[in-house]
């Protein structure tokens, strides 16, 4: 029979309810609440282990919707610390569960039409309160914890009223969860980070993320959010990618998020017929057997490439990932607290903990050696060079400062060259809708290129990034200091070279600084900032401000050879060349490192680097240090033949060494095995940072972990180099006594 108000054709969708639609599209199963899920008592020896928590309030106020749709509850999540994310620990969890609970009568008396949820300006909720976590040191508290966040969410999952999370600004692990747990979502354009970063810190996203998120976007998108966000140093999405992602029903205005909220809220509770077609519309993602196929196999890789089976959080995440396809609510609930309560009280999650936490929070928004000498300011940029790495700092120093930078090179083909290749990161960054056609115009004229150092007169900091040779920028610096003012700042990019004797000949040596970035400049967060015997305080100010404006972190180093990313990693590099050389196969020395859970192979770090400046680098440190630094024979026969890799890959995608290349190299008849190999390179990586340390490189063990975590990746599992160092017992074994 045909319908009266839609044609008898398939091609025409008639739209769903709201119960329908927020059950079925969802692809969740919804339950009747019983008393036992709305009773919290349960908790009370978990509350009181947090007696000192900054407790996240629920609070909770009636709202009018528009339209008469009816009153909405709506909780306001605070903790009344306006400069402190809000986070979630026990007593918060009880809290909000509580409050959703007390609106239960309420909804079904029909005195509420709706419950929302939503946080304090600029944040949803940040996350678990991960120091709080950390204190947890049996499992049974750690599986208490665990369930307590399934009970309150699925209160909100299962509320038998239209619930919603009005996402308004942060929302990080088991603060996303709380939105994935409501039955609609609106998110702002204006939030600037939701992820579920938890096999990044060592746990899996336990409070419904595993389960609900495949659901709602299809396991694709998930193992997306899940395995490759997380483990690429958490990769978090602004709200307009959060919504076509699908996980926000709507995407709405910053300047009234609110107010428009409920005005969706009214709409879904008012069953408005165009709303609800376009939200299952929205929300039709494939869930099939082949696309949990491919994302199960793509989750997979993620995990392998990114830390093997050397981290157990991504193991486990992607252990109950793939097993949730054919689990229902109740039975990944008990997977998910399974793989929490194991996680929890591993060693990995304290050292990640710390990693992130003391590190990556703290040490790096407060690092040491400011001096407290205003900095300069800087209101035009020069950069002698206009090569790859030249005209990257170019394109950092124009989008960040909002100020003139010139760049200059020994010939015209160079310097466009450079200034190409800013304008196709301006280009690129317009296509992605980053910036505005004005914006791009804007930022492509800050950027000028001359081949005349006359330029630079008016700079106030100036930074080189020519060939790595003293000689060449001793140079530079000697012709720069004939044309810019004496209080200019004079900086180099260098990675391995003497900044003190950069600097010996000028008649203003106290204004050079070492200032190196690491490549890609744009991504790689650190900045190594070398200070000689004769730098002023105000070029070390200025280069700490400037750190800050560039959204980078700095560190401060002594004028060393190789400052500390470079000077432990060549170490490394060297003590693995030195046992190929001597006649350890090429797999086994390439592999011995494989347990600490690396981001690349040594020979697969040496080929992106490059055989010759690597062998560079080395050559410096060598006439540096000595001997510790190996200069191998083999490399530089390879660089003599213009060879540029150890491996090559064949069709298959497997790794092998061409007989060209190893006609070229000559090894001897004292292998090692890898359990050996790994053994020695973690004693010289002890003796290494021991010496950095007495040297006074740097301040604090600290320094290094953070140095090496922002620019080598250093597995934030492994809780920074010294700790790892520490606790497979290398730093007794070669130094007496422990760095921490």
């Amino acid at each position: 029979m045909q319908n009266a108000f839609f044609p008898d054709d398939d091609a025409v969708e008639a739209p769903m309810n709201a119960q329908s639609a927020r059950s079925s599209s969802a692809g969740t199963d919804r339950q009747a609440i019983t008393p036992a899920q709305t009773d919290f008592s349960g908790y009370a020896a978990l509350a009181e282990a947090f007696s000192d928590e900054v407790l996240t309030h629920s609070r909770v106020e009636d709202v009018a919707l528009p339209d008469d749709a009816g009153t909405l509850a709506l909780i306001r999540l605070d903790n009344d610390a306006p400069k402190r994310p809000t986070t979630l620990g026990p007593n918060s969890l009880i809290a909000f569960g509580e409050a959703v609970a007390a609106q239960l009568p309420r909804a079904e008396s029909g005195e509420i039409v709706g419950l929302a949820v939503i946080g304090k300006p600029g944040y949803l909720v940040a996350g678990a309160d991960l120091g709080a976590v950390n204190t947890i040191e049996s499992s049974e508290l750690a599986r208490n914890m665990a369930e307590l966040g399934h009970q309150a969410y699925n209160l909100l999952e299962d509320f038998p009223v239209p619930s919603f999370a009005f996402i308004n600004g942060t929302a990080l692990g088991g603060g996303l969860e709380i939105a994935l747990a409501a039955q609609w979502r609106t998110v702002s354009t204006g939030a600037k980070a939701l992820s579920l970063p938890e096999a990044f810190l060592g746990l899996i996203p336990g409070w419904g993320g595993v389960y609900r998120l495949p659901r709602l976007i299809g396991p694709e998108a998930a193992a997306q959010v899940i395995f490759s966000n997380a483990l690429a140093n958490n990769r978090t999405l602004k709200g307009p990618q959060a919504y076509e992602l699908g996980i926000a029903d709507a995407l709405l205005g910053a300047d009234d998020f609110e107010q428009e909220s409920l005005a969706f809220a009214a709409r879904v509770i008012s069953e408005d017929p165009e709303t609800l077609t376009s939200l299952t519309r929205h929300r039709d993602r494939d869930t099939s057997e082949e696309a949990w196929e491919r994302a199960v196999g793509s989750a997979r890789r993620t995990v392998a490439t990114k830390t093997g089976e050397s981290a157990p959080a991504p193991v486990k995440a992607l252990e109950v990932f793939t097993a949730g396809k054919d689990l229902d609510r109740e039975q990944d609930r008990v997977a998910e607290c399974d793989a929490l309560a194991e996680l929890m009280v591993t060693a990995e999650f304290a050292n990640t903990v710390y990693a992130f936490l003391e590190l990556v929070q703290k040490r790096a928004k407060r690092p040491a050696g400011v001096p407290e000498t205003a900095p300069r300011q800087v209101g035009k940029v020069g950069i002698v060079g206009a090569g790859l790495m030249a005209s990257q700092l170019a394109m950092v120093f124009a989008q960040h400062l909002q100020v003139p930078v010139v760049m200059t090179d020994v010939d015209d083909a160079r310097v466009a060259k450079g200034l190409d290749f800013v304008s196709s990161q301006v280009e690129k960054l317009q296509t992605k809708g980053r910036l505005s056609a004005d914006q791009a115009a804007g930022l492509k004229s800050l950027v000028t290129g001359s081949t005349d150092k006359s330029v630079y007169a008016d700079a106030d900091f100036i930074i080189e990034a020519v060939f790595e040779e003293i000689g060449v920028k001793k140079q530079v610096f000697a012709e720069l200091e004939e044309i810019v003012p004496a209080e200019t700042i004079l900086a180099t990019n260098t990675s391995s070279l003497s900044v003190t004797e950069m600097a010996a000949d000028l008649r203003h040596p106290e204004r050079v600084i070492g200032f190196h970035f690491f490549n890609p400049v744009a991504v790689m967060p650190l900045i190594e900032i070398a200070r000689t015997p004769q730098t002023a305080d105000e070029p070390i100010a200025t280069a700490f401000d400037l750190a800050a404006r560039l959204r980078k972190t700095p560190v401060l180093t002594t004028d060393s050879a190789a400052f500390v990313v470079n000077r432990i990693l060549l170490r490394l590099m060297a003590e693995v060349q030195k046992a190929f050389d001597e006649g350890t196969d090429a797999a086994t020395a390439d592999q011995a490192l494989r347990p600490i859970g690396l981001p690349m192979t040594p020979f697969t770090l040496l080929a992106m680097v490059g055989i010759p400046v690597a062998q560079h680098v080395t050559e410096s440190l060598h006439a540096a240090f000595g001997e510790r630094f190996h200069v191998s024979d083999n490399l530089q026969r390879l660089i003599e033949a213009g060879v540029t890799e150890i491996w090559s890959t064949d069709e298959d995608g497997r790794p092998y060494i061409k007989e060209e290349t190893l006609a070229l190299i000559e090894v001897g008849d004292s292998p090692r095995t890898g359990e050996q190999l790994l053994h020695d390179v973690e004693d010289a990586l002890a003796q290494e940072i021991g010496l950095m340390l007495t040297e006074g490189v740097v301040s604090s063990p600290k320094d290094i972990d953070l140095c090496m975590i922002l620019g080598a990746a250093w597995p934030m599992h492994r809780g920074g180099i010294t700790p790892y160092l520490d606790q497979i017992g290398a730093s007794a074994r070669i130094n007496g006594r422990t760095f921490h």
